[in-house]
């Protein structure tokens, strides 16, 4: 029996969201309605009419001061009705916390288990079309990826008012049934279709080397004793493709790449970008550290481990989820942040989560040209990104203290979510450190925190593909963060006492990805998906396996311990489920009860995927010269437009939605300053209470340098993301990086015709990674690539740049002496740190005024290192007042943000900035080139003389001083360049975003 029970807001009470909704309609769809005003409805499923009426007696599913409840329709006063609620085999939140509040509230005991879905109607006042509403549906509120929706208009409701109760199950019982999939006598173009039907991303070399292993002698004679088919069956073909994935695998990171320089007349051959430049690297600084090493484990685990003290260490891991994001901007990063939690939550034997970063790629929210198919506007994927990682962070309890925004109208086929968490750790725990693990044989693999569903299924596949008209739905998966949360309170008391041996997350891949990589230790495992607990019925077991449903870790649990370890899961209200155990027979066996449903040998399941041969050739065109100078040019009116771009401008009203004080820990927050409206440089927190020793977070990202060179695209993004941390106070001796790269296909095709020409970009950009990383002396200890982000359908292909986002983590001593960038006090003196040259290649400046050409800016690694040292030694010395980096919009934006920050003015005399050689410069080119490595500080008065002595021999420009009006005064060769209120440059850089 299905009950429907609707909730409204009470007559008298203002619905926002509603309000919300309709400004959303007129804004993103250009179409105008009166109002809207929404109803929660829940369809109750398994309770008598009687038990559903007490359900809303006892106010279990409404707040009786707020709202009004009824077993009826509510709606009333509307001109169009629109229901949207989630299709079959998504997750529903909403519907599973209020199935147990049900349950709870009515006393149900076990084995009474009632279902709630939840959906949302919308009462559309105004004078619209049968299409209008179509599209606001379509359009706006629903995404039919996930979501189903029905509409009714005023007439239709009154004569039969109400929507037919649909409940989202997955019909079918789960079942033993295994296909057999023959790939015998299947040439190149029948694998091909193969791979592209069962979207397995695997190419026909790949699925030959499957051929192959199946003909062996010895693994027919073994398949035949153990009464399986010669042929592969669903469950090993599946999980052969997902190990093998491009997003587990690294393919391409990992060929053997000819590479052809022409620029320089040389050749080379590279075996795997990672181990040459990005591993190898790590090991000759580790080496040269030597008894300063900070390292503890790096590229091995979920995410990287450093040494934070001598009682804890630091993990750290970024995360990318684009293609989720692209279909389901909600769902898709609401996943990226939770999923990225539990990257640090299942490194060595796991840490707490003391912060999260995001950063987003995205183009213009002001996209006004029809779109491709399937693509949602950039408005509606920022604004569903958003709420996703808002969602997810807050709800975990986790601060979100550091993060940035980039805009490209490249972005608009695939937007770049990356999200990043932190973790501290005991150093050791119950006498071992914290940052090893190693399964057992003997250990029992035990599945903890959510169930099994279709969402998630082919999601490491489908990632590893470009966004094309099949990208399948069920790819994306729904986090829960109230589910995690639970499941990270029970992991963490269950590490404190030793309970387990191993524990890994169940991401890419699910089950076969987090069981099999776990059982690489101990040499094969035994795993029977009929004890999987499952959402709902209709699962076969290759769904069972390969699922990424969300809120999931395995753990290795030795016998010994199993009993207390499940008897802890019970009373926190957590499942965990024994699923096998891990054993020494080499190989990876997975059961259906007491049916046998797949046999793989580990050592072909991990290193039987045969290695990638690929071309790159680099045959650059040569640079042009730009020119930016305009007599006459209005140019307070110029610096406020560049305070106005996208990428330049206020980020607060997305910043405000996140919480960055939740554990208390927070010591340099996202906005700082006076009126706490000026922007960080980087974020510090305190991730232990007690003690003044701090962590610092910062990211560097340029993707529009890679127009130029992707060389030193990535140069810039490891100096930005080092001079970040570096101006709040950060250690270079005491840092870490994290690299992740988002490319486009770079592999010659023909849908990539210039793939060869791509891979050299991603050559050129390991290559500088390796080359700034050891210049400036910081490690990379994990990292993440995605390298098919392109959308191709129809005659439509968009790529995006070549994008690196670049993070670190650095200790410092003492939080108490950490420095911010808002102006402190009037009087005191402005310094600008390195020397400005004419590099305005890529610059914002240069696509304000729509110019073309430039060159790229160029990072001097000595000198930002010995730049960057002294300021440590300065900023520990209580020297400085305020910092702040020069990135986007160089000395201007720098200087007004500055000004903003602390509600002062300043004048600056551009006859004092240094610069690169003896020709002249314009105002335009020492305001807004984006010379690396600078920074603009200010001391005060009595710390001038210790100041310039501490920066002796160093490039150094004394270019101004703090003034009380508040008012940014510039002036070059005796001439007011620009003199403009610091109010007013206030309000261009923060109207951009206003009204969101």
């Amino acid at each position: 029996m299905l009950h429907r029970l609707a909730v409204k807001l009470k007559p008298h009470l203002t619905d926002m969201q509603g309000r919300v909704t309709a400004s959303r309609i007129g804004k993103e769809l250009g179409i105008q309605v009166d109002a809207v005003r929404l109803i929660t409805v829940y369809t109750l499923e398994g309770l008598t009419l009687e038990q559903a009426r007490e359900v809303m007696d006892k106010a279990l599913l409404h707040d009786p001061v707020l709202h009004e409840v009824s077993l009826q329709p509510l709606a009333e006063d509307l001109d169009w009705i629109l229901e949207v609620g989630f299709k079959p085999g998504v997750t529903d939140n909403e519907g599973r916390v209020a199935a147990e509040t049900v349950k709870n509230g009515l006393g149900l005991g076990p084995g009474c288990d009632p279902a709630v879905y939840s959906a949302v109607q919308y009462l559309i006042s105004g004078t619209l079309s049968r299409e209008q509403v179509q599209g606001i549906a379509s359009g706006l509120l629903a995404n039919e990826l996930i979501e189903r929706y029905a509409f009714k208009s005023r007439d239709e409701w009154e004569t039969e008012p109400g929507f037919a109760a649909q409940v989202p199950r997955v019909s079918g019982q789960s079942t033993d049934q295994v296909e057999v999939i023959s790939l015998l006598g299947l040439d190149d173009g029948d694998l091909q279709r193969l791979s592209q039907e069962r979207v397995l991303a695997l190419s026909p070399a790949e699925l030959r080397a499957i051929q192959a292993y199946y003909a062996r002698d010895e693994v027919q004679k073994r398949r035949t004793a153990n009464g399986l088919p010669v042929h592969p069956t669903d469950v090993e073909l599946e999980a052969l493709a997902q190990t093998w994935s491009e997003h587990c695998k690294h393919k391409i990171f990992n060929a053997r790449i000819d590479y052809e320089d022409r620029e320089n007349g040389r050749t080379q051959v590279i075996d795997s970008l990672f181990s040459t430049y990005i591993q190898e690297s790590t090991a000759v600084l580790r080496k040269r550290m030597q008894d300063r090493d900070i390292c503890l484990s790096v590229f091995k685990d979920n995410a990287g481990v450093i040494r934070f003290d001598r009682d804890h260490s630091v993990c750290v891991k970024v995360e990318t989820h684009n293609s989720p994001s692209a279909l389901d901007p909600y769902g898709g990063a609401l996943t990226g942040i939770v999923g990225v939690n539990r990257d640090p939550m299942g490194t060595g034997l796991g840490a707490n989560l003391v912060c999260n970063t995001d950063v987003f790629c995205f183009a213009s929210p002001f996209y006004d040209h029809p779109l491709p198919p399937r693509l949602l506007h950039p408005h509606r994927v920022l604004e569903g990104v958003r709420r996703g990682v808002e969602h997810g962070g807050n709800q975990s309890g986790i601060p979100t203290v550091n993060g940035g925004v980039v805009f490209d109208q490249r972005f608009l086929g695939k937007p770049l979510v990356f999200c990043g968490t932190v973790g501290l750790m005991p150093a050791e725990i119950q006498g071992r450190p914290s940052h090893e693990k190693q399964a057992r044989p003997g250990d029992v693999v035990v599945m903890t925190g959510g169930r099994v569903g279709k969402d998630g299924i082919h999601g490491a596949t489908f990632s590893s593909e470009a966004l094309h008209a099949e990208s399948p739905a069920t790819a994306v998966q729904i986090g829960d963060p109230i589910t995690q949360r639970k499941m990270y309170d029970f992991i963490i008391r269950a590490r404190d006492q030793g309970l387990y041996n191993a524990i890994t997350d169940n991401g890419a891949g699910g089950l076969s990805s987090s069981v099999g990589e776990m059982a690489e230790d101990t040499g094969g495992c035994e795993l029977d998906l009929a004890q999987v607990p499952l959402k709902y019925d209709g699962l076969v077991p290759w769904e069972i396996l390969l699922s990424e449903a969300q809120e999931r870790m395995t753990l290795a649990v030795p016998e010994e311990n199993l009993d207390v370890f499940l008897r802890m899961a019970r009373e926190m209200d957590v499942e965990a489920t024994p699923l096998g155990r891990f054993t020494q027979s080499g190989l990876f066996r997975v059961w259906y009860g007491e049916k046998l449903a797949g046999e793989l040998e580990m050592d072909f399941l991990h290193h039987g995927l045969p290695q990638m041969e690929l071309s790159a050739v680099w045959d650059p065109k040569p640079e042009q010269e730009v020119h930016v100078v305009e007599s006459g040019r209005d140019q307070g009116g110029l610096l406020r437009r560049m305070l106005s771009r996208l990428n330049i401008c206020s980020r607060e009203y997305i910043i405000r939605q996140y919480d960055h004080e939740v554990q208390g820990g927070s010591v340099i927050k996202p906005l700082t300053g006076a009126l706490q409206d000026g922007p960080a440089d980087a974020a510090v927190i305190r991730p232990v209470l007690d003690r003044d020793q701090g962590l610092v977070v910062s990211n560097g990202l340029c993707p529009r340098y890679s127009d130029l060179d992707t060389y030193w695209m990535m140069a810039n993004a490891v100096d930005e993301a080092v001079r970040n941390a570096v101006a709040v106070g950060g250690n270079l001796r005491h840092m870490a990086g994290v690299d992740n790269f988002c490319w486009c296909d770079p592999v010659q095709s023909d849908k990539t015709p210039d793939g060869e020409h791509k891979l050299a970009q991603l050559v050129r950009a390991n290559q500088a990674l390796a080359h700034f990383c050891l210049g400036l002396g910081v490690p990379c200890i994990s990292g993440k690539d995605s390298m098919k982000n392109d959308y191709t359908i129809e005659e439509y292909k968009i790529s995006i740049p070549p994008t690196v986002l670049f993070s670190v983590v650095s200790v410092i001593p003492d939080v108490n002496l950490c420095c911010t960038s808002d102006l402190k006090q009037p009087g005191d003196v402005l310094y600008l740190l390195g020397r400005t040259g004419k590099e305005l290649g890529g610059s914002e400046l240069v696509d304000e005024l729509g110019v073309t050409g430039g060159f790229v800016p160029q990072v001097d690694v000595l000198s930002a290192r010995s730049r960057y040292l002294t300021l440590y030694a300065a900023i520990q010395q209580g020297l400085v007042s305020a910092c702040h980096d020069l990135s986007d919009g160089g000395l201007g934006v720098a200087a007004a943000e500055m000004c903003i920050g602390g509600n002062l003015g300043a004048r600056l005399d551009l006859d004092r900035v240094q610069v690169c050689g003896t020709e002249s410069y314009a105002p335009e080119e020492l305001l807004y080139s984006e010379t690396p490595s600078r920074l603009l500080v200010s001391v005060p008065q009595d710390k001038i003389r210790e100041f310039e002595q501490i920066f002796g021999g160093q490039s150094l420009s004394r270019v101004g001083e703090v003034l009380d009006n508040p008012v940014l005064a510039v002036g070059q060769c005796g001439k007011e360049v620009l003199t403009e209120e610091v109010q007013e440059l206030r309000r261009a850089w923060q109207e951009t975003f206003q009204g969101f």
